[in-house]
C-alpha cells in the first residue's frame, strides 16, 4: 500500500491530520502495517469455520433452488399448475434444508 493510499484510507475514516507532517504519515504507515499483519495472522477458530461453511452452504442451496426453477416446463394443458407448484416445492425444500443446519 502506497502512502498515499494510507492517507486516503485514514481519511475516509475520518482522520484530519496534516498531510505534510512527516511524524503523523509515519505514525499512520506504521499503524496500516500492524493492521495488515494482524489481518494476515487473524487464526480462524473452528466457530470461523463453521460460520464460513454454512454461508457457502445457503448460496449452494439458494443456487440449486434457482436451476429447479428454471426448468422448461413443456407438459400438456392441464398439467402446468401442478407442475409449476411441485418445481417452486422442491425449490422451497432445497432452501429450507438450511434450517436444519444452526
Amino acid at each position: 500500500m502506497t502512502r498515499d493510499d494510507i492517507i486516503r484510507l485514514a481519511e475516509e475514516a475520518g482522520w484530519t491530520g496534516p498531510k505534510e507532517n512527516v511524524t503523523y504519515i509515519a505514525m499512520l504507515e506504521r499503524f496500516a502495517n500492524l493492521v495488515a499483519t494482524a489481518e494476515r495472522n487473524r487464526i480462524w477458530t473452528q466457530d470461523h469455520w463453521t460460520e464460513y461453511e454454512r454461508g457457502i452452504a445457503a448460496i449452494e442451496r439458494d443456487e440449486c433452488a434457482k436451476v429447479i426453477e428454471a426448468i422448461p416446463r413443456y407438459a400438456k394443458r392441464g398439467f402446468k399448475q401442478y407442475e409449476d407448484a411441485l418445481i417452486f416445492d422442491c425449490a422451497n425444500v432445497i432452501r429450507a434444508r438450511g434450517s436444519h443446519d444452526k
